[in-house]
């Protein structure tokens, strides 16, 4: 039934059933080296198909695009980077991960399913929004269940280019929070665009998509110490 859904999923979005076989693969070495490594609480091999790999794909809902280039902060085992990397081969995408036994099994998918131009980083986000060959160089930065919204956006905004896009799943009543976002928003040349709930089989359950523009590009001092964000968080 699930396995439907997924496909179901896939249709919906436009994109072919032949995918199926690197999503079965993924999961397939994802589910293996969790038993050594636990990569994700999601061990169910159906719920993996619906609430790992559809959950992530669905940022093409607001982002189409056949070609970009993108930046998915916090990873984790790969998402939503590398399924939506599955799905747009022409993408450049950044994987980045501060946990090294997570880098290594993205590292090993990358073989594995035979991906190019992925580059996966094992670094903090704080530091590497510092470096300039990583500033305002993305079209789309995403960060997937790391943080509220007003550290999330002081994580992404220095690492998207002048008028691209931050797009950040979320779950649950975000009013209090998107208007914390907003105050944080506007110190870091973001502006909101939109509140999309997820219309897909399987995450009718209060997911939704968090849209905000890159307005201006972001102050220099900006991100600050995971430390200072925690102390005195923006917004």
């Amino acid at each position: 039934m699930v396995k439907n859904a997924f496909q179901e999923g896939l249709r919906r979005l436009g994109l072919g059933e032949e995918l199926e076989e690197a999503f079965l693969r993924y999961r397939q070495e994802l589910l293996e080296w969790n038993t050594r490594f636990n990569l994700t609480a999601i061990k169910d091999p159906e719920e993996v198909m619906i609430k790992h790999f559809l959950d992530s794909l669905s940022l093409l809902t607001l982002f189409p695009q056949e070609e970009a280039t993108l930046l998915d902060i916090g990873t984790g085992p790969g998402f939503p980077g590398l399924p939506l990397k599955i799905t747009r081969p022409r993408w450049r995408v950044t994987l980045l991960e501060a946990t090294n036994k997570k880098v290594i099994f993205l590292r090993h998918m990358v073989d594995v399913l035979g991906l190019e131009n992925v580059e996966v980083v094992h670094g903090r986000a704080e530091e590497l929004g510092h470096k300039p060959e990583y500033r305002a160089a993305f079209d789309l930065v995403t960060a997937r269940a790391v943080a509220a919204l007003p550290a999330l956006l002081e994580y992404c905004a220095p690492y998207c280019r002048l008028n691209g896009t931050i797009l950040l799943p979320k779950k649950g009543d975000m009013s209090e929070e998107i208007a914390q976002g907003k105050r944080a928003a506007a110190m870091l040349g973001v502006v909101w665009e939109s509140d999309v709930a997820l219309d897909l089989p399987g995450l009718e359950d209060g997911r939704r998509l968090l849209t905000w523009r890159q307005r201006k590009l972001c102050p220099e001092s900006y991100p600050r110490s995971g430390a200072a964000m925690a102390k005195r968080p923006l917004g």
